[in-house]
C-alpha cells in the first residue's frame, strides 16, 4: 500500500506542476502598459481597486486556488523530486554556456541601443528623442566588443542621466541598468574586437606589441572582484525590480490604465474572467516573480516563468514593440545561465538539500 500511496502522491505533484505551468502559459501579463495605450485611463483608486478585486467571493477562490496549485507543487517536487535527473542535465548544460555571457549581454544591450537610435527614442518607447548618433554608436561598439568595458560606462551614465532628468519614465526600460554593469562585469569575451586587439597586443612581433599599447586599466581593476559570481546577483536584482515595477506601479497604482488593455485586446476572451481579474492577476503575478528574483529564490525557474510571461504578452499583443523588450529577453535568458549568485535564498535552500547546490531548479 506504501508504494502505492508514492505513486499516487507522485502523479499529484506532477499533475499540481503541470496545472500551475499551463495557468502561466494562458494568462500572458500586461507588460508595458504605457507603451500600447494612448493617454490616460482615468484616475482609479489602487487600494479601493484591490480590495474590491480580491474581496470579491470567485475571485478569492480562484487566488486560493492558484495559490493552493503552486503550494502543491512546490511541495510535491521537493518531496518527490520528478524529473531530477531531466533537471540536472538541463542545469549542466546552461552552466556550459557561461563563456558566452558577455556576448549574450553584448547582444542584449547592443541590439536595442541601435534599433533605439534609428526609432528615436532614449533607451524607452515612452522617451522619445531626436538624440540619435549615441545610442547608435554606443550599440554598434557593443556589438563588436571595441572599447567594451568603457563603452558600457559611457552607456550606463547615459541611462543615469536619462533617468534622472525624465524621472520615473526611463524606468520602463530599468534592465539597462543590468546589462551595463554586465558588460563592465564581464567585458567584451570572445567573439569581439577587443579579444582580437588583445591577442595582437601580446602577440610578439605585431606593430601593437612593439608600441607597447592597448592596455586594459578598467579590466584589471574589475579582475579584482569575483565578477562572475556578482554578474548573477546584479542581473537578477535588476530584472526582478523592473517586474516590481511593472506589476505594482503600471498595473496596480495605476488600473485604469492597464483596465484600457484589457479592453483595446478583448484579453477577457482570452481568459474569461473580469477585466479587474486580469488587471490584478497580472500585477500580483509580475510582482511575484519579481520578488523572488530579487531574493533569488528558485531563480532559474522564476528566469523562466519571467521568460513566458514576455513571450506570450508579445503573442498576446500585437503592436506591442518587440525591439523595446529585446533587452529584458536576452537578460533574462541569461539569467538561466548566471543563476542565483551570491547573497541568495537559493544558498540556504541549497544547504538545508532543498535544492541542488547552485539553486537553479
Amino acid at each position: 500500500m506504501s508504494g502505492i500511496r508514492r505513486s499516487v502522491v507522485r502523479n499529484a505533484g506532477r499533475l499540481g506542476a503541470a496545472a500551475v505551468a499551463l495557468v502561466a502559459l494562458a494568462t500572458p501579463v500586461l507588460a508595458h502598459v504605457d507603451y500600447v495605450t494612448e493617454g490616460s485611463g482615468g484616475y482609479v483608486n489602487p487600494v479601493a481597486f484591490l480590495a474590491s478585486v480580491l474581496l470579491r467571493p470567485e475571485n478569492a477562490a480562484l487566488f486560493a486556488v492558484g495559490g493552493g496549485a503552486a503550494a502543491v507543487a512546490a511541495g510535491g517536487y521537493v518531496r518527490l523530486r520528478p524529473f531530477e535527473t531531466d533537471l540536472t542535465v538541463a542545469r549542466r548544460t546552461l552552466e556550459s554556456y557561461r563563456p558566452y555571457l558577455p556576448w549574450m549581454f553584448r547582444l542584449s544591450v547592443g541590439l536595442p541601443l541601435v534599433g533605439a537610435g534609428f526609432a528615436g527614442y532614449l533607451f524607452s518607447p515612452a522617451v522619445p528623442t531626436s538624440l540619435r548618433l549615441l545610442q547608435v554608436a554606443l550599440g554598434f561598439l557593443l556589438l563588436f566588443g571595441l572599447a567594451t568595458r568603457w563603452v558600457a560606462v559611457a552607456g550606463l551614465g547615459a541611462y543615469l542621466w536619462v533617468l534622472a532628468t525624465a524621472w520615473p519614465t526611463p524606468l520602463l526600460a530599468f534592465e539597462y541598468l543590468g546589462g551595463f554593469l554586465g558588460v563592465l562585469l564581464l567585458g567584451s569575451g570572445q567573439p569581439s574586437a577587443d579579444g582580437m586587439l588583445r591577442r595582437l597586443r601580446v602577440t610578439d612581433g605585431t606593430v601593437l606589441n612593439r608600441l607597447g599599447v592597448g592596455s586594459d586599466p578598467l579590466g584589471a581593476l574589475v579582475a579584482r572582484f569575483d565578477a562572475p559570481a556578482a554578474t548573477g546577483a546584479v542581473l537578477r536584482v535588476v530584472v526582478g525590480i523592473q517586474f516590481v515595477y511593472l506589476g505594482v506601479v503600471e498595473k496596480l497604482m495605476q488600473p485604469g490604465d492597464a483596465l484600457q488593455v484589457v479592453a483595446k485586446y478583448d484579453l477577457t476572451t482570452v481568459v474569461p474572467v473580469a477585466p479587474e481579474m486580469w488587471v490584478a492577476g497580472a500585477g500580483l503575478t509580475e510582482a511575484a516573480v519579481g520578488l523572488l528574483l530579487i531574493t533569488g529564490t528558485v531563480t532559474r525557474a522564476s528566469a523562466a516563468i519571467a521568460f513566458l510571461l514576455f513571450t506570450t504578452t508579445l503573442f498576446g499583443l500585437p503592436d506591442d514593440p518587440v525591439l523595446a523588450h529585446v533587452s529584458l529577453f536576452g537578460l533574462t535568458s541569461a539569467l538561466l545561465v548566471t543563476g542565483s549568485g551570491p547573497y541568495a535564498v537559493d544558498q540556504w535552500l541549497s544547504r538545508r538539500r532543498l535544492l541542488r547546490p547552485d539553486g537553479g531548479e
